[in-house]
């Protein structure tokens, strides 16, 4: 028999060998991963290099009523586009080049005139209306680009299970339109800046601000619920950056569309802009036996509530478990 220092030298070789190639296929079989992990359906780019040139090209496209998701990548460029999301287009994806270099915009405003010589008003003043159950958007700018004219929506949400994480809403007033169906309406919004002045987060939904910054400019109302007296939550917004260029004392944190409107804010840095009172009633003092507004732990110069509104709340430690993500979203698993 081959003695034990014989056989080593014999086994040295094969065991190198063999440890090489297990690197290699573990090696093979993350890129293998990765590559299976970035998918898409469609490819929207304006040079031409993607399956479609518009965006409204690649939801058109978008199988009816589809129970699977329908992932579209969308690459840099600033799309001109007066978008909608219909109903039957569910379960889809919007995923941006980046942020910054991906702009869905367009620039109708509540005043413009329609070919009937009309005003369109708010709600069709949007430049993006969403319909369909199961939208998601990563990395992508939204946008009304029709200045300081009065109402002119970016986004309008009218569905259930909508998510936004790190995508940008720019524009004056109601940027952001959570337009919803009350409770039914349910959207997650995490890492995402919105900015605007009057009223410019505002609607019915019931709506999650998870690690958002919300930039005020000029001055105003950050938000303007009209959530139903049927709703349990409306508007929280989680450990969110509240700040922006208008001047001193110059912003409420809410005032009510209807009576029953529901905002919270919990762990909140808040920015010298934020009025002291802190909320308004809408010059309807009835208003304030009906709105449920309330702050807990609110940070910074803004976020004193020594001089707030006597009708508002200021949260204890056991009432502020009540806001958890699975509580305001009625189990529908956003952070998935």
């Amino acid at each position: 028999m081959a003695s034990e220092k014989t056989m080593n030298k014999l086994l040295s070789p094969i065991l190198l060998i063999f440890m090489l190639w297990l690197l290699s296929s573990c090696s093979k079989g993350q890129t293998s991963a990765k590559t299976i992990a970035i998918k898409y359906d469609f490819v929207v780019a304006k040079d031409g290099s993607g399956d479609f040139k518009t965006v409204q090209e690649a939801i058109n496209a978008v199988p009816e009523v589809r129970k699977n998701r329908t992932v579209i990548y969308i690459k840099t460029g600033v799309y001109k586009e007066k978008l909608n999301l219909p109903a039957t287009k569910t379960n889809v994806t919007f995923i941006g080049q980046s942020v910054d270099s991906v702009v869905l915009t367009y620039d109708d405003y509540a005043s413009k005139k329609n070919i009937f010589g009309e005003e369109m008003g708010t709600s069709a003043s949007a430049s993006f209306f969403i319909h369909g159950d199961g939208f998601t958007a990563e990395n992508i700018t939204f946008e009304n680009s029709a200045g300081p004219v009065g109402q002119a929506v970016a986004v309008r949400v009218a569905s259930d299970k909508v998510k936004f994480v790190n995508c940008k809403f720019l524009g004056f007033q109601d940027t952001l339109y959570t337009w919803g169906y009350g409770a039914s309406s349910r959207q997650y919004y995490k890492n995402c800046y919105i900015e605007g002045t009057v009223d410019f987060i505002f609607g019915s939904s019931t709506a999650v601000f998870d690690d958002c910054r919300i930039f005020g400019k000029r001055g105003g109302f950050l938000t303007a619920a009209s959530t139903p007296d049927s709703s349990k939550y409306g508007y929280v917004f989680l450990n969110c950056k509240i700040d922006g260029d208008a001047p001193p004392e110059s912003f409420y944190l809410g005032r009510p569309w209807r009576p029953y409107a529901k905002t919270v804010f919990i762990n909140c840095l808040m920015s010298g802009i934020i009025k002291p009172e802190g909320w308004d009633n809408w010059r309807n003092p009835e208003n304030e036996k009906t709105v449920f507004y309330a702050e807990y732990k609110s940070g910074g110069k803004g976020g004193d509530s020594s001089k707030r509104v006597n009708w508002s709340h200021q949260l204890t430690e056991n009432e502020s478990k009540e806001y958890s993500l699975n509580k305001i979203l009625n189990g529908w698993d956003a952070v998935d």
